[in-house]
């Protein structure tokens, strides 16, 4: 079935070369090498698309650069929230399973171990699915319910934004591109998370 779809694609593509000129549009650009692009990104790579704000080149540098992370998410995870809770010792109080515990054997307790493992999923899926952004915002809205009967604040996942901007800088050496597209996806999913995280917020 794909090596079909896969040889169906090939015969569109060399049906289109025949019938396309090798030569610049007005505006400079290669007239094939632009239905090549077209193809290959589904559409135009660089249109903004008008839910989440980011293009198809940018949503595909931000799902490269998360798969490493994902590879070993259990391990980064509790690795940003030892960040977090280094950065903002206050944060440290909504996980009350780990108050006592030194930071080099948070893994060892089964509930930390659990919320890591729940939240890189989290982030996992909402990473996957940015191609289809209402999703994600569904997702967002749900998880803004969530924390927000938790009574966690707009204030704790902006400082968590800054540790997350800070861990990739250091540690995944991302250029200002790739960060730039981080900055708008996690811009795109605050904007709905704190939508129902108000909410809640408000009927406490």
């Amino acid at each position: 079935m794909i090596l079909s779809r896969i040889l169906s694609m090939l015969v569109v593509i060399i049906a289109l070369a025949m019938f396309v000129k090798s030569d610049k549009t007005e505006d400079g650009k290669d007239t094939m090498g632009a239905l090549l692009s077209y193809i290959w990104w589904g559409g135009d790579p660089d249109v903004v698309n008008e839910i989440s704000g980011l293009t198809r080149r940018e949503v595909y540098l931000v799902q490269k650069s998360w798969a490493p992370v994902n590879a070993d998410k259990v391990n980064n995870g509790a690795e940003l929230l030892r960040r977090f809770f280094t950065a903002f010792p206050a944060s440290k109080e909504f996980f009350k399973m780990i108050k006592n515990v030194p930071d080099d054997q948070y893994l060892t307790n089964p509930q930390f171990k659990a919320h890591v493992i729940n939240l890189m999923t989290s982030l996992n899926l909402a990473v996957e699915n940015m191609n289809q952004p209402e999703i994600v915002a569904a997702m967002m809205n749900k998880l803004g319910e969530s924390h927000g009967r938790r009574k966690i604040q707009e204030k704790n996942f902006l400082e968590l934004k800054q540790v997350i901007v800070k861990m990739f800088i250091e540690v995944l050496k991302l250029d200002e591109t790739t960060l730039g597209a981080w900055g708008k996806t996690v811009d795109f999913w605050y904007k709905h998370l704190f939508e129902t995280l108000n909410k809640a917020e408000q009927t406490r």
